[in-house]
């Protein structure tokens, strides 16, 4: 059996779900998700643990086994946590503010670019070289950040850009001149 999907999900205090026919219903503090998952799996409320099984051991259903149980677990812990990603601005004059719910970024453009964000998500500026993407949805927090990330990736040679916080850019040397340049 996967790893992943035999794992029980343990549900904490104040989190209600509903599970009717192919949709899940996470309710919880901070919110509520839905999800759709797929026929084939079984999930079944015990003792205040999910588990989720599969009819058989074919390879679609062995597949859908540890992803149904990933996606039911992100829904948990998003309405009770929730999800946070950061952003870094490096650059000389490159900067990010908050406009109402929008986020203008001015990183060496002619003009200023604003994003308006996802439903359900918000954008913070704790400074103005750090960007901080929060939500329930893991789904869009991620697809959010990745959204303004690809606005200005890092340089390969001077690193300027905007990067997640816990990445390491690695930065190529630049053009070497040779002994018989002039």
């Amino acid at each position: 059996m996967s790893r992943i999907g035999r794992s029980p999900i343990s549900m904490p205090n104040g989190v209600e779900v509903d599970i009717k026919e192919n949709v899940v219903t996470v309710k919880g503090p901070k919110g509520t998700l839905t999800q759709n998952i797929h026929p084939m799996m079984n999930i079944e409320m015990k003792d205040g643990t999910l588990n989720v099984a599969r009819p058989d051991e074919t390879l679609m259903s062995k597949s859908l086994h540890g992803l149904t149980r990933s996606l039911v677990r992100n829904m948990v812990v998003g309405v009770t946590e929730g999800y946070v990603r950061t952003l870094d601005i490096v650059g000389v004059g490159y900067k990010a503010e908050k406009s109402g719910n929008n986020l203008i970024l001015r990183i060496g453009f002619s003009h200023p670019v604003t994003i308006t964000p996802l439903e359900g998500i918000t954008l913070d500026v704790e400074n103005p070289s750090r960007i901080k993407i929060s939500g329930i949805d893991k789904e869009k927090v991620g697809r959010q950040t990745a959204d303004i990330r690809a606005i200005r990736k890092p340089d390969a040679y001077k690193g300027k850009g905007i990067r997640y916080t816990e990445e390491k850019v690695i930065t190529k040397a630049g053009k070497a001149v040779g002994k018989g340049a002039k």
